[in-house]
This record gives C-alpha cells, sequence and structure tokens, in this order.
C-alpha cells in the first residue's frame, strides 16, 4: 500500500530523466548533427505565436514587452517551430490502476519512463513533442500541444505524473478522430499502456483506423509484476477495483493465479494488436534494457519515415 508521502514523489525524477538522456546521447550519438548531412528540412524556426511561461522554458524566449502587459504574471513567452518532417505525439495511459503496483513500485513509472525516454530521443532529433492521456474507457483525455526541446520532455512529464498543464481534448465522435485530428502532418504515435481495461478490442481497432494517417504502435508495459501477491493464509480475499469502485471476492487460489492471468490478457492484447496491423514492443521492468530496447525501436521507426 502506497502511503501520502509516496504519493506526493514523482514516477521519474529530473536525475533518472539526465540518465535517460545521456543513454540517449550515447546510444543516438551517430544522428547527431555535425557528423553527416543533415536529416532535417525546413528555413529553420518560424514564430508561431505567444503563450504562458511554463516550467523547462528557456529565459531568452521570454517576451518581456508582453510579460509587462500581465505585470509579469504570468510570464509571456516566445514560441517558435522548426519545420521537420516528423513529429511524435505519446499517447500515455492515466488510468487509475496504472497507479497501482508492488512494492511501491507503480505501473505507471513505466509509462513515465518511457515518455522521457522516447522524448529524449525526439530531441535529438529535433522533432516536436506532444502528448496525450486517456483514462480506462478513453472519456477523459488531456493533452499537451506538440513543441519541440528538452523542456517539452520534463513539461510532458509532470503533466502526465501531477496533471499539469493538461489542456482538455474537444471530444470527438472516436478516438482514431481524435488522434488524426491531433497532429497536422504525419506522427510518430507510440500508444504507453497495460492495456488492462475492459474494452481493449475496441481501442485496438480505433488505433488500427489512425494508423492510416499516423504510424501508430504499442508500447505495452508489462503488469504482471503488480499482481504477484505476497502468500496469504486466508482461505478468501477481498479484492478491489480501483477503475470502478467494485470489490470482489477471491480464493486464495485465484489471488495466487493472478499474475498468470494479467500475463495471459496481455499476451492476448498483443497478439490482437498485431492482428490489426501495429507493431508491438512490450517493455519489463528491467530499466536498463527497456531504455536500450525502446531507444533502439524509435530511433529505428524515425529513421523509416526518412526513406
Amino acid at each position: 500500500m502506497r502511503t501520502r508521502e509516496q504519493e506526493v514523489e514523482p514516477l521519474i525524477n529530473l536525475s533518472e530523466v539526465t540518465e535517460v538522456e545521456l543513454l540517449s546521447l550515447k546510444r543516438m550519438r551517430e544522428f547527431t548533427p555535425g557528423e553527416h548531412a543533415s536529416l532535417f528540412h525546413g528555413t529553420g524556426f518560424d514564430f508561431v505565436g505567444l503563450r504562458d511561461w511554463q516550467a523547462g522554458d528557456r529565459f531568452e524566449t521570454i517576451d518581456w514587452a508582453q510579460s509587462s502587459l500581465t505585470n509579469f504574471s504570468p510570464m509571456v513567452v516566445r514560441e517558435f517551430e522548426q519545420p521537420t518532417t516528423s513529429g511524435v505525439i505519446i499517447v500515455a495511459d492515466g488510468s487509475a490502476s496504472t497507479r497501482c503496483g508492488l512494492d511501491g513500485v507503480p505501473i505507471a513509472v513505466t509509462i513515465a519512463r518511457a515518455i522521457a525516454t522516447i522524448g529524449m530521443s525526439a530531441v535529438f532529433f529535433q522533432d516536436s513533442i506532444g502528448l496525450i492521456t486517456f483514462d480506462a474507457g478513453t472519456n477523459q483525455m488531456g493533452a499537451v500541444r506538440p513543441r519541440i526541446g528538452k523542456g517539452q520532455v520534463i513539461h510532458c512529464l509532470e503533466a502526465y505524473q501531477r496533471g499539469r498543464g493538461l489542456q482538455d481534448m474537444r471530444r470527438t465522435p472516436s478516438l482514431s478522430a481524435t488522434l488524426i485530428g491531433f497532429s497536422r502532418k504525419t506522427s510518430l504515435v507510440p500508444v504507453v499502456s497495460d492495456f488492462l481495461f475492459d474494452n481493449p478490442d475496441t481501442v485496438l481497432n480505433e488505433l488500427a483506423l489512425a494508423n492510416n494517417v499516423h504510424d501508430v504502435f504499442v508500447v505495452l508495459a508489462d503488469a504482471a509484476y503488480a499482481f504477484e501477491l505476497p502468500h496469504v493464509t486466508a482461505g478468501w480475499v477481498e479484492a478491489f477495483d480501483v477503475e470502478s469502485g467494485r470489490t470482489r471476492l477471491l480464493s486464495r487460489r485465484e489471488a495466487r493465479g493472478l499474475k498468470a492471468r494479467v500475463t495471459a490478457w496481455q499476451d492476448d492484447v498483443a497478439r490482437k494488436a498485431r492482428a490489426h496491423g501495429l507493431d508491438v514492443l512490450r517493455l519489463g521492468t528491467d530499466q536498463t534494457k527497456f531504455d536500450i530496447a525502446l531507444l533502439e525501436w524509435v530511433q529505428e521507426r524515425r529513421l523509416r519515415k526518412k526513406r
């Protein structure tokens, strides 16, 4: 059980983000500017408008004249965009079940680290990075509009972890329409989730439709470890569903079999995703292996778009 003190702890802290950044640099150094012909196109950075200051914004982007009109509360910054051939829109599962886990390590830690890893890989390609969060029924969705830079990755992490800076998304008839309409250009769309909700078939079908416009793939956060319950002597265990609020009595044998059931469920999700034409990358709890696998995966897909 997580305590009140643990609740305020970030899922991934700045030192871990720096660790991911350094690993990204090491794994992708052959693609850094100056070592080969540029991968990027466009005329440079274009002014796109003004907005309120956010954590991670560079000092030199502050528009002092406009900020003085608001008495510097809030500060106003100039926003620029660099035309590139690709953007990254991370779709992250923010449902209540992802905040559960074992030994103080919730499933959401894997999702947050995936956001950091994918985001930092995009920083090196100077691609824009955006975020969409969703709940178990995809009824509540929030977003961070795409921008470039390390500060944007940190902003996306804050938005996912604490809900800060998330904008309510305008509802559309379907999830696929929402994803297609979010970005004006074709983007990489990694969907990071444990898929432990009631309607994975419906969601996968919608993702397959969005894949006709964007490059959508599934990043499946392995959640089986969270269901490896300690030995209990009681014959019956009362389980509480944090999503629906329902409770159910499980026999000791059923409780012991939860991990295997979750593994089978996620195996089935992966199989169905592939049947829908979606590639699947499964992430475990080994952070080093997970970071390297995800970096190589995103790098390969990003370069595929160049060909």
